[in-house]
């Protein structure tokens, strides 16, 4: 197949989503497909209105030789009109790759309300969805039936969970269950949804020879919101309990993933959450959130714990749980562990994906 997909910036930018794209083009390629990137500059939500009137990419789409044309939905705002326009005039399906609809996520009620009414026109502007979960599908089936919009055919494909390919043994996690303090780690963007102020305010309320926090991301997504993290670490004296190892290798990410007792991001919303998946991977109970798609992959009280969105007194109850109770943290540790062994693989979700792809192109064709 020829295959174009459509991105802001650049492929290997730093995210759960982009490592999905990536994931997925370097399966096609693999595969014998060539694929297209079609790289939109990143702007502001606003500014990125003006792409659905640009000539330069209304031309690009008209003159694509492809297959089948693959956008990540993020992209919405600079298609919800483009697509609307560029469908009368071409004989290749569109499909959206949806990570992490941008009405799901905490806003106030008036950006909400236009989020949704522009990703409802943009998803009615596609033949196929691939959903990162099952999550996002619903969520995206909620915005087309507001909309009284069919829904197109659709995909849930799981991301991989064995990126780093983990080999820990039970005997490993006995033995790291009885080591101390608590050790907590923290694996994503330092931005707001991550929820790092609420870890923080958490073990604010722990003793402080009991735990430590090792924090590992991109501290340059929001620099606003770095200095307010790095202000209340100080204003709490948890300096000598937090260390910041920024981006890491995957090479380093894997030792210190495999030294920690316990992964905490309670976000306000994940569509899915490949970090949750990846730390079980090395052991680690996982805690998340009620919001979003983490219950997909956490069990609630066997391999880690989901909390409600913004309370803190819950995390602090149950990392002080983990703490006192080290067969209890033993026992989460071989669920998780148990949990990402049941978990898709890269390939086989990539490969999934692939061939709804074929199936979509052939419909097309017919």
């Amino acid at each position: 197949m020829r295959i174009a997909l459509l991105i802001y910036g650049k492929l290997d930018t730093l995210s759960g989503g982009y490592l999905y794209d990536r994931a997925l083009v370097a399966a096609l390629r693999a595969a014998g497909d060539s694929v297209e990137i079609i790289s939109v500059p990143r702007r502001n939500y606003l500014r990125s209105l003006g792409d659905n009137f640009s000539p330069a990419l209304h031309r690009r789409l008209l003159e694509l030789d492809a297959d089948i044309l693959l956008q990540d939905e993020l992209n919405h705002p600079s298609l919800f009109l483009l697509n609307r326009r560029v469908r009368k005039q071409i004989n290749y399906p569109i499909a959206s790759i949806v990570h992490l609809l941008t009405s799901c996520v905490n806003h106030p009620a008036w950006q909400t309300s236009v989020y949704a009414q522009l990703e409802q026109r943009y998803l009615s502007t596609v033949d196929g969805l691939i959903c990162n979960s099952a999550t996002t599908g619903r969520e995206a089936e909620r915005l087309l039936r507001a909309a009284q919009s069919p829904k197109p055919t659709s995909i849930v494909a799981y991301p991989g969970s064995d990126r780093l390919n983990p080999q820990i043994s039970e005997a490993e996690l006995k033995k790291r269950a009885r080591e101390s303090p608590l050790r907590v780690v923290f694996l994503g963007n330092v931005i707001p949804r991550k929820g790092l102020h609420l870890v923080l305010n958490a073990l604010e309320t722990v003793p402080s020879d009991l735990w430590s926090l090792t924090v590992i991301g991109d501290t340059g997504a929001d620099p606003s919101y770095v200095r307010a993290i790095s202000r209340q670490i100080a204003r709490a004296g948890l300096g000598a309990n937090a260390r910041f190892t920024g981006v890491a290798s995957d090479e380093d990410l894997s030792k210190h993933l495999a030294a920690s007792h316990v992964f905490v991001m309670p976000s306000s919303y994940e569509g899915y959450g490949i970090a949750y998946a990846e730390a079980m991977g090395f052991g680690l109970p996982a805690v998340g959130t009620t919001a979003g798609a983490a219950a997909e992959i956490i069990t609630h009280g066997r391999d880690g714990f989901l909390i409600h969105a913004d309370d803190a007194c819950m995390l602090a109850d149950y990392l002080a749980e983990l703490i006192c109770d080290r067969q209890r943290l033993l026992e989460m540790s071989c669920a998780a562990l148990n949990r990402f062994q049941a978990l898709p693989t890269w390939q086989a979700s990539m490969h999934a994906i692939r061939d709804f792809l074929t199936e979509l192109v052939g419909a097309t064709a017919l």
